[in-house]
């Protein structure tokens, strides 16, 4: 489904979940590379930017939350871009979708920075990247919760559910961190200056804006990094402390087993079917209990010593 919004000479195109009739307008009137359209046919491209006499072509990567909230995926927006139009494609991305709306609305309504954002397809461009930015960095942020999360539970809940929720985050982080790294390459090149835009630079200078896009993204990018280093230190950590609660464990049940085992054997002794000294007496039975308990107590005191 092809959807258009038009202000003055420019236009913005959203082609949701495209189908073939789709990809042969673009074909048709657009006369875009048949690569570009094979390359939005498919669902699992890299990120990157191929630029053409008139016109570029992007691939970007974004995360989003599945349906269970747990894990991320990632999907992928493709967009053309010329001088007086914006292409975008992709199967329901929600942010891209949403923003459209809002523009077609603010539109109507005569809205004068949506006006302004209109005025060429650079800063269009650029208002589509941040907002992606801006969902992106929603989703860090929470990702970084869920580690702080982690760090305040580690101590205080069941070991299965702390075990789940670090082998979720850290599955999330590392997605995360394979999905920005290649794309920094590509917002780099709008930074430094190898993609020019279509904007005349006298006009208007769009290295201050892609610098911005490109600092959002860095800062992404390194909070991701700093947030896998943590679930790693927290997933040794408490290996350490099922580690040193198995060995406390241990240690109650050598403490029980030692104890027990002299008086095993004594009252072992007396347990057999043969005549002992004292056997009719009745106090020789109180004489033994009372070794017993005092044996065990020495035991006791001995163990206290040596784990001082």
């Amino acid at each position: 489904m092809i959807e258009t919004i038009q202000y003055k000479s420019l236009k913005w195109l959203d082609i949701t979940n495209p189908s073939e009739d789709d990809y042969n307008f673009l074909l048709d009137d657009y006369h875009f590379h048949p690569l570009d359209i094979e390359d939005c046919r498919g669902t699992t491209q890299r990120p990157k930017i191929d630029e053409y006499d008139d016109y570029y072509f992007l691939i970007l990567h974004f995360p989003y939350f599945d349906k269970g909230n747990k894990f991320i995926r990632i999907r992928e927006v493709k967009i053309f871009w010329g001088r007086d139009y914006i292409i975008t494609l992709g199967k329901a991305h929600w942010v891209v979708k949403k923003f459209f709306d809002e523009v077609r609305e603010d539109l109507a309504e005569g809205d004068e920075d949506t006006q302004e954002m209109m005025a060429t397809s650079d800063q269009l461009l650029y208002h589509i990247l941040n907002r992606l930015m801006l969902e992106t960095n929603t989703l860090v942020q929470r990702v970084g919760a869920e580690v702080d999360l982690i760090n305040y539970d580690i101590f205080n809940r069941r070991a299965r559910s702390i075990i789940e929720q670090i082998s979720e985050t850290r599955r999330n982080t590392i997605l995360l961190n394979t999905t920005f790294r290649p794309q920094l390459r590509v917002l780099h090149m709008f930074e430094s200056g190898g993609i020019k835009g279509f904007v005349d630079p006298e006009v208007l200078d769009m290295e201050d804006y892609w610098g911005n896009i490109l600092d959002q993204y860095q800062k992404m990018y390194d909070s991701i990094e700093d947030y896998g280093e943590l679930i790693e230190g927290l997933s040794h950590t408490f290996d350490s402390l099922l580690t040193n609660r198995t060995n406390e464990i241990m240690r109650v049940l050598t403490y029980f087993s030692t104890i027990m085992l002299p008086l095993t054997l004594v009252t072992g002794f007396f347990g057999m079917n043969v005549d002992f000294p004292f056997t009719a007496n009745t106090t020789a039975f109180w004489i033994i209990l009372g070794a017993l308990v005092a044996l065990m107590v020495v035991i006791l005191i001995y163990f206290r010593r040596i784990t001082r």
